[in-house]
């Protein structure tokens, strides 16, 4: 019973002084990754890799779509049409409201 009210105490004051600590680490985290999103470099980067993405996208599916062709369910392949098409006709928005750009 004593090394489990002795472990009970060591959790307790290492929760505490851990919370403590941990809250401003955190916020030093915070600011630095703020700070490297906000960098042109890391938001070209972070861009040419979202367009490569759409890119090789865009290439699986055409894969896909002819290995798998009439074997699709038709609510998916109209899901993806409409995806595709929205995305060509100029909104970039995806289902959540963010921006594919």
């Amino acid at each position: 019973m004593r090394y489990r009210l002795t472990f009970v105490a060591g959790l307790a004051l290492g929760y505490v002084l851990g919370t403590r600590a941990g809250r401003e680490r955190y916020e030093q985290l915070k600011k630095s990754a703020r700070q490297i999103a906000q960098n042109p470099a890391v938001r070209n980067t972070a861009e040419t890799a979202a367009q490569q993405s759409r890119q090789y996208a865009g290439k699986a599916f055409h894969t896909v779509s002819d290995k798998v062709g009439d074997r699709v369910p038709a609510s998916v392949a109209q899901r993806v049409r409409s995806l595709r098409e929205r995305s060509v006709n100029g909104t970039a928005d995806d289902d959540w409201g963010t921006s594919n750009t």
